[in-house]
């Protein structure tokens, strides 16, 4: 049952994890009824790879559920992060399928055996390589629209796995036209190989994410959102962090304002930034500013008049970059 208060964005990712889920198993058993057929470790390797997807595809529509609950007091930040856990999961389960992978080919390339029905074999395969390209595509831009790495990975998994499949019709082709059945093992192989790749990357990028690793894009386009947006009492930004928790996007920095407004002067100004920036994100999320009073040193750079405070006359408005927005308090004293 879909809730009505959740986002679109939200409603719509749950529908396209269902969708991997039932593409996953559909593929999977066309995969191994491939490998019942031919008796290919090619084709096992990639039957096995579909285990992967299955089990990836499931794990993703339960974070997604779960990342679209709103922040409560057990969780304020939101349930965003299982998305990475969900990216990490399918890295491991990546890594595993290509340990397997690896277990059924090396004795099929010490001792290669034949294979049987070959073209019904191809048919199969080639048919689960086109719906997992076009399943793996769409997971990936809806992803990269609403900012959601599960599904990103996912896509990636399935598009990865149709360039598996396709190496896979080509060693089958190959073997079919020449007998040797040596290439079955050694296409099989270097589908381990390239899938494990794939896994160690995924589980890198899950790994940062967790570790709340820079995203120099974010940042960039925060900082360009602000620096576009400046008005002459927004003096300084600082200390500048963002960060991303599944669909919602936290930020949080601190902005310099004359030492002389009121409490009242200031905190319309604090809404009106943040009102900037969330207007500029796609993402629902949090935005934290730090009110700073302005100092003697930032006088050169602060074109307020008339001021009774000022200390050095102004000389430029020195222009806020990601380097000067993410240094402290201190480092902005140089």
């Amino acid at each position: 049952m879909e809730d009505a208060n959740q986002p679109a964005e939200s409603i719509r990712s749950r529908r396209i994890a269902v969708l991997a889920l039932c593409v996953g198993v559909l593929l999977m058993a066309v995969k191994f009824v491939a490998y019942w057929l031919t008796d290919s470790t090619a084709v096992l390797s990639d039957a096995l790879e579909s285990i992967v997807n299955v089990f990836a595809s499931g794990f993703l529509l339960f974070s997604i559920m779960l990342s679209a609950r709103p922040p409560d007091s057990s969780h304020p930040y939101g349930h965003g992060r299982v998305e990475f856990f969900s990216a990490g999961l399918e890295g491991m389960l990546i890594v595993v399928a290509a340990m397997a992978i690896f277990w059924h080919a090396v004795p099929r390339l010490l001792a290669p055996q034949p294979l049987s029905q070959l073209s019904e074999g191809i048919a199969l395969v080639a048919a689960a390589g086109v719906v997992n390209a076009l399943t793996g595509w769409y997971l990936q831009n809806v992803g990269r629209r609403i900012q959601s790495l599960a599904l990103i990975a996912d896509g990636k998994h399935l598009l990865s796995d149709s360039y598996t499949s396709a190496g896979i019709l080509v060693g089958m082709l190959l073997v079919w036209l020449t007998g040797w059945y040596i290439l079955d093992a050694v296409v099989a192989l270097g589908v381990a190989v390239s899938i494990l790749i794939m896994g160690i990357r995924l589980l890198r990028e899950a790994v940062a994410r967790l570790m709340d690793e820079a995203d120099p894009s974010l940042l960039e386009h925060i900082v360009e959102t602000l620096q576009t947006r400046r008005r002459i009492p927004w003096i300084d930004v600082h200390c500048l962090r963002a960060w991303r928790s599944g669909a919602r996007l936290h930020v949080d920095f601190h902005l310099t304002l004359p030492r002389y407004w009121n409490l009242q002067h200031c905190h319309e100004i604090i809404e009106e930034v943040e009102q900037v920036i969330h207007d500029s994100q796609p993402e629902q999320g949090d935005v934290i500013i730090h009110l700073d009073p302005c100092q003697p040193k930032d006088c050169v750079s602060c074109r307020m008049a008339p001021c009774s405070l000022r200390s050095t006359e102004f000389q430029q408005t020195r222009p806020w970059t990601v380097a000067s927005a993410v240094e402290g308090p201190v480092a902005n004293e140089a």
